[in-house]
């Protein structure tokens, strides 16, 4: 059996030819950092269970997670074991049926959930629902696909091809702010 020194070396070996390893890191540090949580919040929040350098190392894909400690990070974070894994984009991507569609919208979830009326509350519903199957906890913005377009063109009571029309109309669309030169 090998020591956790040589186990750690040589899943590190291993790593270094890995990019999924460097995957389950960033997807790691997305969600700390969507929990508005540093490294060293972690480890203390954790009563040290998790240390910011052993964590540091799992972000940047140095050092291999196992299962089980995987697990106990999904709780400490409140979220499932898969949402702290990366999602295949060729899969994700690929299968869904009319992905292909009209140019994506980028909507303001933030400026929705201010506003007030039944059919505000369950465009926000929707998006929500979007939001945790994506596993994307940002909360401020979210892009819509083709098929979803389709959802809200019925919630709206318009056809699709007036989505984005309507939600501009309704200041809803995400607009960046411009810099200046």
């Amino acid at each position: 059996m090998q020591s956790d020194h040589e186990m750690s070396q040589s899943d590190g070996e291993l790593l270094e030819r890995s990019p999924f390893s460097r995957m389950v890191g960033e997807r790691l540090r997305a969600i700390r950092q969507q929990k508005n949580l540093s490294l060293n919040e972690v480890e203390t929040q954790s009563q040290e269970e998790f240390k910011a350098s052993v964590l540091g190392a799992y972000e940047r894909g140095e050092r291999s997670i196992s299962v089980p400690r995987l697990e106990r990070l999904a709780k400490f974070y409140g979220v499932t074991v898969d949402q702290l894994l990366p999602r295949d984009p060729q899969r994700v991507e690929d299968n869904q049926p009319g992905a292909s569609g009209p140019t994506k919208l980028r909507i303001d979830v933030a400026k929705l959930s201010t506003r007030v009326g039944v059919e505000y509350k369950m465009l926000e519903r929707f998006l929500r629902m979007i939001q945790v199957q994506r596993q994307d906890f940002n909360g401020k913005v979210i892009t819509v696909r083709a098929h979803d377009t389709r959802a809200i063109a019925v919630m709206l009571d318009i056809p699709v091809d007036q989505v984005g029309v309507r939600l501009a109309e309704l200041d809803l669309l995400f607009v960046p702010p411009t810099t200046q030169s």
